[in-house]
């Protein structure tokens, strides 16, 4: 069952540039893929750490001297930095804020590679272009102080609305595939960050499908939920997949489109039941494909225990990482290529 769905990579690879992902990936896992992102390679390296600079060199924008930095610290308690916050600068209406998020221009660059690839069969013909892009919540809750938060999200909105916009315009609906980057929403439900909005889930689940309904009904669109892996250790270490459940059927009920694919992260030490019993839970339509990202670095036997384990409450799906990879050592990409292949190949 894993082969039929195949493969899914979330988007960041560790590698110089676009045309080198998509040259490495297609060759290896080309027919196991659906789509293929370009690797969020450059300054799109760290995620959504170029944001920051956006905001940083933004007009509007300055450090907000009397707000305490975000200390950011993984599951087990270790520091992985602290990052002063922004604010709007005293007298900005944030109502008429515009932020230039770069999300289209890369996108739009790099299709042109794409569409190059494939006309020299690089690319096979059924391989969509993915772009994946963060939401609202992402550089909020990472960047912005509190206090300006609840002024930031709508007028970031907007600006990544536009990107969106202009990437659908560009890139025709058949050849490309939509991924929202669900992580501090994820993070702000497990209660991770020192502030949330009292009606936190609400504003989650409405941002989210939001979000989703923006994308138009010709291009494919999914989730990605992530519980944060900036050293390749989670900022909140799950008990089993509740949230993400719980996060997912909230959003489903709220979209008015079709839920094209859904990944969910399944860390190294989960090759039991609890884990994956919330799976029986979920419900999605018999068009949207799932993917599991309990695949692991240099781990084929623990990766056959998790495929195993997640069988037991969910019959079809595809194999993928936790998360992107763009963190990690460029000599792992070739390990990671294979681990998935093996896994489908099993």
């Amino acid at each position: 069952m894993c082969r039929e769905i195949g493969a899914h990579l979330i988007g960041s690879v560790a590698l110089p540039d676009a045309e080198t992902v998509f040259r490495r990936v297609a060759a290896e896992l080309g027919p196991y893929l659906k789509r293929i992102p370009d690797g969020e390679t450059g300054e799109r390296g760290r995620w959504i750490w170029w944001q920051r600079k956006m905001l940083l060199e933004h007009p509007d924008m300055e450090i907000d001297r009397a707000a305490a930095p975000l200390r950011l610290t993984q599951w087990d308690g270790a520091l992985i930095r602290e990052t002063e916050l922004v604010r709007f600068k005293l007298g900005v209406d944030a109502a008429m804020t515009r932020f230039e998020t770069g999300y289209a221009p890369s996108a739009i660059a790099s299709y042109e590679i794409f569409k190059r690839l494939r006309a020299e069969n690089v690319i096979p013909p059924h391989v969509k272009f993915q772009v994946c892009l963060p939401t609202p919540f992402a550089s909020a809750f990472m960047y912005v102080a509190p206090a300006s938060i609840p002024a930031y999200l709508p007028a970031y909105e907007r600006g990544l609305l536009q990107a969106l916009s202009e990437i659908c315009a560009a890139i025709p609906s058949a050849d490309l595939s939509i991924q929202w980057d669900v992580c501090q929403e994820v993070l702000v439900w497990e209660n991770y960050f020192p502030w949330r909005p009292d009606e936190y889930q609400g504003e989650i689940l409405a941002e989210l499908a939001r979000l989703g309904n923006a994308v138009p009904a010709g291009v494919e669109m999914g989730y990605h939920l992530c519980y944060g892996t900036p050293n390749d250790e989670h900022l909140v270490m799950p008990r089993d997949l509740g949230n993400c459940v719980v996060i997912t059927s909230g959003v489903i009920a709220r979209l008015n489109r079709s839920l094209d694919y859904l990944h969910l992260p399944v860390p190294k030490n989960c090759t039991d039941d609890k884990y994956f019993a919330p799976l029986d839970g979920l419900h999605l339509a018999p068009t949207t494909q799932f993917y599991l990202g309990l695949i692991h670095y240099d781990d084929h036997a623990g990766d056959r225990a998790r495929i195993a384990a997640a069988k037991r409450h969910w019959q079809r799906f595809g194999v993928s990482t936790e998360c992107g990879w763009g963190r990690s050592e460029p000599a792992r990409v070739p390990g990671l290529l294979r681990s998935h292949r093996l896994a489908l190949e099993a």
